[in-house]
């Protein structure tokens, strides 16, 4: 009996739209099995609305609404965060809660300098 030889999975290509996004990292290299996470965070925090619309197809929203969950929105502004619960119907309480806590505050709160940071002349 003659089996069927199974092809090579494909490696996911990604849309060109992602490239500016990962400027410091050679785009063709990025996989979704290593880079996932990287991937979704820099599309939710920095993505066009064409990249954006491609993650959404490509992880739809409940798949979203859990990673986000699961990192409490950290790496998003509080801006990003606050748009993401819209689109994605996040508990209002619980994106509060998040740009509550305590580790995130010490980061957005931090001492600006006194100093003018344009010399006047």
């Amino acid at each position: 009996m003659k089996t069927q030889k199974q092809q090579p999975t494909e490696l996911l290509k990604f849309p060109s739209v992602l490239r500016s996004l990962f400027w410091e990292y050679n785009f063709e290299a990025l996989t979704w099995e290593n880079d996932r996470n990287l991937i979704i965070a820099r599309v939710l925090a920095h993505g066009t609305w064409d990249a954006v619309t491609w993650l959404r197809s490509r992880l739809g929203d409940t798949a979203l609404r859990e990673w986000i969950g699961c990192y409490q929105g950290r790496g998003l502004s509080p801006q990003q965060l606050r748009f993401w619960e819209l689109i994605l119907d996040l508990p209002h309480q619980q994106v509060s809660a998040w740009l509550q806590a305590q580790e995130r505050r010490v980061w957005e709160n931090r001492v600006k300098p006194s100093w003018p940071l344009v010399s006047r002349f």
